[in-house]
Order: structure tokens, then sequence, then C-alpha cells
């Protein structure tokens, strides 16, 4: 059969490979306990089950692409609240069906094939990036990162900027989670405006932080939020990774584009998980809880690795721990023969490998029993 040579290129999503193998092992009878995806254990708090029940329509009929103002309200009141930025729900708010569909398809909006458009995104970092942009038939520019894993606007080429259509920045970053500064934020506002093109910020752990709350980049571009778009999620920040819940807020032309794309695709979460995520964004201290059972597995893990002997690099928000080892695809063997099962640094690109991610979604309880695992297997010579 003949595909798209470029999903040929990209192949399966690698993570794909490590759950097979725990899935094989979990036949022979193993216990596993495993860090490699992002999809908390925790229960949906139950306000928000409520509101989804309560909403399930005796007749089902298709959603509108733009959502029901409801939840752009919703949306636009968490963004001042967590943000202290106005948005206009009617022109800068567009729910999404999750996070992640939204980011792979943004491309297709935006990208010239014909005139050579690049998209930019740091490497190591979310797969969904390259994934869409090449897709889109985009020039796809990696940026590695340095030792600190901070993306900085000035490791983008001169030359790269001239033909440049998205600038991708994760933060909290996927998967060393670092945070890029407001100061940072700024100077990539700054050059995406000089050169014509989108700053688009995925933010989906900005709610899940040990200190200090992140910055946006809706704060960096100011009133109107030109040449920016940001992309938030419901997943982490509520326990809703299953709704497939998101939004995008920003400028109001982008905005736009990105509508007339979904109408094309029928992309729109139903109407029901809708009014789920009314629930979920018009609420804040559900969130406070979940930060601080997310500070609590950090920790405990930071400790067991520092106590094998580990350097744990950035995670100071987000939802992951990244670590640093002499060779991720053999620490990540021993640990998975162990019970444990994580993701080697290298399948988020060049720049990944000698590092481990793990996603701080086991239970508190399987958390500590890893620590356990993770000093007896990674100090046993």
């Amino acid at each position: 059969m003949r595909v798209n040579p470029v999903l040929e290129k990209v192949g399966p999503s690698p993570i794909a490979a490590i759950q097979e193998r725990a899935r094989s092992l979990r036949e022979q009878g193993l216990r596993l306990i495993d860090f490699s995806i992002g999809d908390p254990r925790e229960p949906t708090p139950e306000f928000i089950r409520h509101a989804l029940r309560d909403a399930v329509p005796e007749i089902s009929q298709y959603p509108s692409t733009r959502g029901t103002r409801a939840l752009r309200e919703a949306i636009a009141g968490y963004v001042g609240r967590r943000f202290g930025v106005e948005v206009d729900p009617d022109t800068q708010v567009l729910p999404t069906s999750g996070s992640k569909e939204a980011i792979f398809s943004t491309p297709l909006a935006f990208v010239d094939r014909a005139a050579g458009d690049a998209v930019v995104w740091p490497t190591p970092g979310y797969p969904i990036y390259e994934r869409g942009a090449l897709l889109a038939g985009a020039e796809g520019v990696p940026i590695s990162l340095g030792d600190d894993f901070v993306f900085r606007a000035d490791t983008v080429p001169a030359e790269v900027w001239h033909k440049v259509r998205i600038v991708w920045v994760c933060t909290p970053h996927n998967p060393a989670g670092t945070v890029t500064s407001m100061e940072e934020l700024a100077r990539f506002v700054e050059l995406c405006r000089r050169f014509d093109a989108l700053l688009c910020s995925d933010e989906c752990y900005v709610d899940l932080y040990d200190r200090d709350p992140p910055p946006s980049a809706l704060q960096a571009a100011g009133r109107g939020s030109r040449n920016v778009l940001v992309y938030l999620s419901l997943s982490k920040r509520s326990g809703m990774t299953g709704y497939r819940s998101g939004a995008v807020v920003g400028d109001p032309e982008a905005i736009a584009r990105l509508v007339e794309l979904r109408t094309s695709t029928g992309t729109a979460p139903p109407e029901f998980t809708q009014a789920a995520a009314v629930a979920a964004w018009s609420d804040d201290r559900h969130v406070a809880e979940r930060r601080e059972l997310f500070r609590r597995k950090r920790r405990i893990l930071r400790e067991a690795f520092s106590r094998a002997g580990f350097r744990v690099v950035g995670s100071e928000a987000g939802l992951y721990l990244w670590v640093r080892v002499d060779d991720d695809l053999q620490a990540a063997e021993r640990l998975l023969n162990s019970g444990v099962v994580v993701s080697p640094g290298r399948i988020f690109g060049e720049g990944g490998e000698g590092h481990l991610r793990l996603a701080l979604v086991p239970p508190l309880e399987d958390c500590e029993r890893a620590a356990e695992v993770v000093v007896e297997c990674l100090t046993r010579t």
C-alpha cells in the first residue's frame, strides 16, 4: 500500500514500544509500576464527573467548532485569575479535544509548504511538534537544548528566523521540567513579531509546580496576544486525560484561522465534556490539592535517585522527573526487569540520551515502593 512517505519516516510513537515490552512482562506475571506515560491515576474530582453526567443529553447533536460560550468564558476567567491577562472569550479562546490534537494540527493552518516555511521546536521535547510540522509539509528545525534544558530565543540561528512560521516552546518543559522565564518568553515574542512568525507555547503543565508559578507567554504578549497562541489542558491540572479537554488562547486572527481549519475536520469536544470542563476551569482548589500531591511524589523519587548517586536535572515543575544516567537504555531496561517502567530520554529526541524520564503518575504508595527499587536496582553492581 502506498502511504505518505513522511508517515513512514516518523514511524509509530516510540513510547508504544515501551508499552509493548511492559505488556509482555505483565502477561508473564510481573507486577509493574508504570512511570512511562503522563496519565495520572488519581480519581477525577467528583464535582467534575457530576457536571459531565448531568450534561449528557437525551438527544445527542453535533457540537459547534467554537465551543459553548459558557466554556469560553470559564477559560477566559481562568486565564484572568492565573495570569492576570484579559482575553476576549469570543475571539481569543478556542476549546479543543485535548491539547495533543491541537498541537499536531496547528501547522496545517499556517504552513505554506510551497514557500519553504519552517517550524522550530526544542530537542529533546514532545515528539508531536515534529510530527505535526513534517506532516504539514514544513521544514523541521529542531534546536538542541543545553545542559540546563532551557530553550532560548537566541539559540535559533539568524537564517532560520527569516523562514520560520511557527516556533514551539514548552514551559514547564516536557521532558525536563524546566521553566522558561518571563524575560525569555518576551524575547521569543519580540522575535516572532519581528519576523511575522507565531509563537506557540505549550503550557499544559503550567499549574503543576514546586515553588513559584511558571509565567505564560500570554503575559509576555500583553493585551491582544498578537503573534502568540498558548495551549492549555485539563488533563494534568484536573485529572481529566480521558475527557480530552483543552484550549488554545491568544491572537484573534490566528484563532479564527484555526476555527476555519477545524470546521473542515469536524474536530470539537462533545458538549457534555465541555460542561465538565466549565466546572474544572472555574475551580482552583482541587488544583492546589493535586499540585501538593505531585510535589510529594517528586520529592520521594528525587531523594531516591540522589541516594542511588544520580543527578536529577530541572524537574522544578510539570509532571516529570528528569534524571541523568550513564546509559539511558541500559538503566531503563534494568528498572523494567525490576518492575519499574520509565522512558529512556533518547525517545524525546537528540540531547535526551543519558537521561530517564519518569511521569509522576502512580499513586503515592507506589512511588514509595518504586523509590526502594530504584536504590536497590541502580546501585547494584
